[in-house]
């Protein structure tokens, strides 16, 4: 078994920490599970997590197993581990992975900086790949590293968008009830055909439900489900609430969870999962300028016309650059009021890479140039401007992507009020899309 210290920083570490979570009940214990509760004397359970990612994809139909296939030019099991990570209680968290593929998954644990992961080779199946995950928790296995939790969490490495809510709302629910599971509507009328292939009879929709992940069991419960389990269940099983119900006498908890539990299967759900990440990584945008009066001026206004064009994102002034980095902000806007010079860009550019904050998600910058085309040749500014290409084929290395846009400037009210409206719709295009094949381009507004 191959595993990681938990501790250490980066990315995947600063991004630990407990999100607002809906009711007391809740909140209580999530600071119970983080042990914030030990003092009032309250014994915090030690919760793990299991990850089977043995699969080959097979019904995705591409050569790459789905848990590697790229989203963002990053592997999808590096969003799943980060959602994991960021859970403060979870203590260790064991990734089932092919023998094939274990020095591929040590490389993605160390290129995206995770910590706290630990790997075992997966099984054949899905049982015998989580049954492998809990041994390497369980205390009566020789070499055994890790230390046995009260409470053990698994979920599927291809359902990234899992969120601490419904993560806690489990575990609670198996403390209680021995085991736990999240559940969804059916979307579809599930039928069973006959042996020649006619209608035998259908399931009424509206009293089933479909399992999701994550689920969650008192460790003990789960474990001796497997150490009982026939060959049969390890071979073609695939629900692990039904082991603990039926080697263990352990009726789950249902919970209701997320429409955000789906699980990437097909080659389309790659897409579905590619655009929710962009749409939560463009939630806000950074506004950087200088301080000169008259450049204020301009970029407040462009930066007014944003907030007006883009009112469900956040628009902040970037006053305080490295506050807004460590919040996490992937967005970035340099207003350059009369200058065709990218030194202020470069600095912005310099500041960003040494952050490691584009290690995890692509970061956007766009160089935004208001000109005035008559003070100085057109020639001469091109000239400076068209080092942007250069720039931005350096950036891209370290997952920045940089685009330039040109603004005319000054000019009249009018003309320079429909500037500035094509302009923050072109920088919330670039934002939203995040195409790389546009980086070093100088779009004009």
């Amino acid at each position: 078994m191959e595993s990681w210290p938990p501790g250490g920083s980066g990315p995947a570490e600063a991004g630990r920490r407990l999100r607002d979570l809906r009711g007391a009940d809740l909140a209580a214990s999530a600071s119970l599970l983080s042990g914030a509760g030990a003092e009032a004397g309250c014994s915090a359970p030690a919760v793990a997590a299991v990850l089977p990612a043995g699969g080959s994809g097979e019904r995705m139909g591409v050569p790459t197993p789905k848990q590697f296939c790229p989203i963002l030019e990053r592997p999808l099991i590096s969003y799943t581990l980060q959602a994991l990570e960021r859970v403060s209680w979870i203590k260790d968290i064991v990734v089932a992975v092919t023998g094939e593929n274990m020095e591929a998954m040590k490389c993605i644990i160390q290129r995206y900086q995770h910590k706290g992961i630990s790997l075992v080779e997966s099984g054949v199946t899905r049982h015998r790949s989580i049954f492998n995950g809990l041994k390497a928790l369980a205390e009566d296995q020789p070499n055994c590293r890790l230390s046995k939790p009260e409470v053990v969490i698994i979920h599927d490495a291809v359902r990234p968008f899992v969120e601490e809510d419904v993560l806690l709302k489990v575990v609670t629910a198996a403390k209680e009830h021995g085991a736990a599971g999240a559940i969804r509507p059916l979307v579809s009328t599930v039928i069973s055909p006959s042996v020649d292939g006619c209608l035998d009879h259908s399931l009424e929709r509206a009293r089933h439900r479909a399992s999701e992940m994550p689920q969650a069991f008192l460790f003990d419960v789960i474990y001796e489900a497997y150490q009982q389990c026939s060959d049969y269940d390890l071979e073609f099983g695939t629900e692990c609430l039904h082991l603990a119900l039926k080697y263990c006498h352990i009726k789950a908890k249902l919970i209701e969870g997320s429409p955000d539990l789906w699980k990437v299967t097909y080659k389309r759900d790659l897409y579905a999962a590619e655009s929710i990440i962009k749409e939560r990584i463009s939630q806000q945008i950074c506004v950087v300028m200088d301080t000169k009066e008259d450049e204020e001026h301009v970029g407040h206004r462009l930066e007014e016309m944003l907030k007006n064009e883009l009112n469900h994102v956040k628009v902040t002034s970037g006053r305080d650059l490295q506050q807004i980095i460590l919040e996490q902000c992937y967005n970035f806007v340099r207003v350059n009021v009369m200058t065709s010079d990218f030194e202020e860009t470069q600095k912005l550019l310099n500041m960003l890479e040494e952050s490691n904050l584009s290690i995890l998600y692509p970061v956007v910058v766009i160089s935004v140039q208001f000109l005035d085309y008559e003070s100085v040749p057109f020639g001469q500014k091109m000239e400076n401007l068209m080092q942007i290409r250069e720039f931005a084929k350096q950036v891209k290395k370290r997952n920045i992507l940089l685009y330039g846009l040109l603004v005319y400037y000054p000019q009249d009210e009018q003309k320079l009020q429909e500037s500035l409206r094509h302009g923050a719709t072109i920088i919330a295009a670039l934002i939203k899309e995040r195409n790389s094949g546009l980086i070093g381009q100088l779009l004009v507004a």
